[in-house]
């Protein structure tokens, strides 16, 4: 790490502190990821409340669930946000699977990378409590992989204070949630379970290659 990426201390600062700080000193070069989960509902309504401008993509497989896309939508018409959409379905046609799309080297690592272009600090749902190889995150930290900062106002948040600030504010979410579907990727690998079980069932896989191989 760079004398320049050394982060600030902001470990004691709420998650709207985090955002505005964000805000304040990246944009207009910051974005946010969104997979339409609960932690994105969370931090779009703290966004757009201190940027109404700001800038939300998402990855788009071709094989997200109905009920994503539904979330999808019902964002947009809460908060009058356009999610830009970076397209990975392969034009090959070729299999979806853990290594084509979701490592380091895969799909989505390859499109995000194409969201990120032009950008000083991106936006992300990483919570210390979702899996053993997000433990360590900050708050904000220096992302090198793709040579900018990474901001994770809800690291230390639990789920319980995720669905309190939902329920508090009234806001839309994922209604695959409510079926036991903790963590929320493609309709493809993705089944009910707690923390990040769900996601590649059956092995021993928890991350999707935008936070790391596993």
């Amino acid at each position: 790490m760079t004398t320049a990426a050394i982060a600030p201390d902001l470990e004691r600062h709420s998650a709207e502190e985090v955002l505005a700080y964000a805000v304040e000193r990246f944009h207009p070069n910051l974005v946010m990821a969104c997979s339409f989960q609960k932690e994105e509902s969370v931090i779009l309504d703290m966004l757009i409340a201190l940027d109404p401008a700001a800038r939300v993509f998402t990855l788009d497989t071709g094989v997200l669930f109905d009920e994503t896309r539904a979330a999808w939508r019902a964002f947009e018409d809460r908060w009058g946000v356009h999610v830009e959409i970076h397209d990975v379905r392969d034009p090959s046609g070729a299999e979806w699977t853990s290594e084509h799309c979701c490592s380091t080297a895969g799909v989505k690592a390859d499109g995000l990378r194409g969201a990120l272009l032009g950008a000083e600090a991106w936006i992300t749902g990483v919570r210390r409590e979702q899996s053993p190889t997000r433990a360590e995150a900050a708050k904000i930290e220096w992302d090198e992989r793709n040579g900018l900062w990474k901001v994770n106002p809800l690291a230390d948040w639990t789920d319980r204070e995720v669905w309190r600030y939902i329920h508090e504010h009234d806001l839309p979410y994922n209604a695959l949630h409510d079926d036991g579907y903790s963590s929320i990727g493609c309709a493809t690998c993705t089944l009910p379970g707690d923390g990040r079980d769900g996601r590649w069932a059956g092995s021993a896989k928890t991350e999707c290659g935008l936070h790391g191989d596993s």
